[in-house]
């Protein structure tokens, strides 16, 4: 039985390059600081008041998250047609996303025969009293769900809310 401890230099990586580590650290960072300030100059670019609201740590609308929320749930892109469809101009969907992350979050519903919530992540809904679009049955509807992180991040938004899970 061999009772020899690790020392350090065993355990480090012979081929760890400290000097091009950093480097490649430095540009990802860069990169991403870059590409951060694009993502903010996109939502400025918006004809949607306040829109700093969706710019805060606790409201956080990225591009990815509009990119996902458009590509899915607007009604020109002819994709995932058995989602809820915006019927709205973008501006307004915009706006409805930051209207709605200023309700109070609510946790997910659980699946009926679950006991746990399925997700940490929480919904924010809110009814706009104005048709948005209409949700997976076809109806019009004035409610937009927003689904958020626990830190508030922006996941996705919806017409209408989650429907209730069915009994199997």
């Amino acid at each position: 039985m061999n009772n020899a401890v690790a020392t350090p230099a065993q355990n480090t990586n012979i081929h760890f390059n400290e000097t091009q580590w950093l480097q490649a650290l430095f540009l990802l960072a860069d990169t991403q600081s870059w590409l951060q300030q694009l993502q903010e100059g996109l939502i400025w670019q918006l004809p949607v008041k306040h829109r700093k609201k969706l710019l805060r740590k606790g409201s956080y609308l990225s591009s990815k998250a509009l990119a996902h929320i458009l590509e899915r749930h607007y009604y020109k892109v002819p994709r995932h047609p058995l989602t809820g469809k915006f019927t709205i101009p973008i501006p307004q969907i915009v706006a409805c996303i930051r209207d709605a992350c200023q309700q109070p979050p609510q946790p997910l519903p659980v699946p009926k025969g679950a006991g746990v919530p399925c997700s940490p992540h929480l919904q924010r809904v809110l009814d706009t009293g104005t048709p948005l679009g209409h949700d997976t049955s076809g109806n019009t509807v004035t409610i937009i769900t927003v689904i958020t992180s626990t830190g508030g991040e922006i996941i996705t938004a919806f017409p209408g809310i989650i429907p209730p899970q069915q009994d199997l």
